[in-house]
């Protein structure tokens, strides 16, 4: 049965996390430890409760288990991708890194492999967030790639006039693109800008944007490669 946290002295103005995992002594002492540095953390120990869960509070930011008998993570991931942007961090005891993108490809923000220290853990939930959060303003206005349009005052992505849904991860690396469009970034200093651990993330992001900006994503015209530095923006022009 799902578990919430009571615990009194967090404020409910304080993010919420939803920690799912079938190991119950895991989810206790995640549960300790994040409340106890300062957030709501409410745990279940599957999908099908994870579900329930979702349906009746709001969450800034989940914490999945990859596996989980029955519906995985990475199948709750997918579901949740076409409903939510919320931020997900994975965790994984898988050692094949294949494994650990394919999370990162359904849609989650970033992914921590088991064992892990619960201060790592904190730096990641803590980097998920602050990603997350309402940018200020940007000095630019919206940036036109063909029929695709980016708002970056609102992190709002529009084809054909019709809204397209990002991830928070997504939105992040497209606000940074569209506020220095013609600046060309390493993987490296994606990684820096964007609190991002693995360049490999990187790439999948940006693979994922291009399928929902360019024409043919295979040769891009708007996020382009740079070879040997990493990857621009190149908007149209006006």
């Amino acid at each position: 049965m799902a578990a919430m946290s009571l615990t009194p002295n967090v404020s409910p103005d304080e993010p919420h996390l939803l920690v799912v995992d079938d190991d119950e002594r895991l989810r206790a002492l995640l549960q300790r430890y994040l409340s106890s540095n300062g957030y709501r953390v409410t745990t279940a120990p599957g999908a099908a409760d994870a579900r329930a869960l979702m349906r009746s509070m709001e969450f800034d930011l989940l914490i999945l288990d990859v596996m989980m008998p029955g519906e995985s993570g990475l199948d709750l991931t997918t579901s949740v991708r076409k409903e939510s942007s919320v931020p997900i961090l994975m965790l994984t005891a898988r050692g094949d890194p294949a494994d650990r993108i394919a999370g990162l490809e359904l849609g989650a923000d970033d992914y921590l492999p088991k064992p892990f220290e619960p201060r790592e853990l904190l730096l990641r939930v803590n980097a998920l967030l602050r990603r997350a959060a309402p940018a200020e303003a940007p000095r630019s206005g919206p940036v036109r790639m063909g029929p695709a349009l980016f708002d970056p005052t609102i992190s709002r992505l529009t084809r054909d006039g019709r809204p397209v849904k990002l991830t928070g991860a997504e939105a992040a690396l497209l606000q940074l693109f569209a506020t220095h469009a013609g600046k060309a970034f390493s993987r490296g200093e994606l990684c820096k800008r964007l609190n991002v651990a693995l360049e490999r993330s990187i790439d999948v992001q940006v693979t994922r944007l291009r399928r929902k900006i360019e024409e043919d994503p295979k040769l891009p015209l708007y996020l382009q490669t740079v070879r040997g530095v990493g990857y621009m923006l190149v908007p149209d022009r006006g």
